[in-house]
């Protein structure tokens, strides 16, 4: 895993800042989001593949993108989470004082 970090450090820099921009940008959007039963299979889906990223399953090249995309998408994650804080942080700085 260090080997991993350290050869594609500018790919997971890239990706955690395009994760903050999304995140910084996601906050302004106001959609449905996704049904429990859609949040749940993607989260079973997602369990399913650390799993077998961390047993080894899938040999090889194959096996080396998965570990790669998982800490780019985990790098992502962690972009969008800081990226919306901070945005709500300065949006709700800049709002006035409610009246009493």
């Amino acid at each position: 895993m260090p080997y991993l970090v350290s050869f594609h450090m500018g790919w997971l820099i890239g990706s955690l800042l395009l994760g903050f921009c999304m995140g910084w940008i996601s906050v302004v959007q106001r959609g449905n989001g996704t049904s429990k039963v859609t949040a749940y299979w993607l989260a079973a889906l997602a369990v399913a593949l650390v799993a077998a990223s961390f047993a080894h399953v899938v040999p090889g090249r194959f096996g080396y993108w998965l570990d790669l995309g998982l800490v780019m998408f985990a790098c992502y994650l962690v972009g969008c989470t800081i990226g919306a804080w901070l945005r709500d942080r300065v949006v709700s700085r800049s709002q006035p004082a409610a009246a009493l």
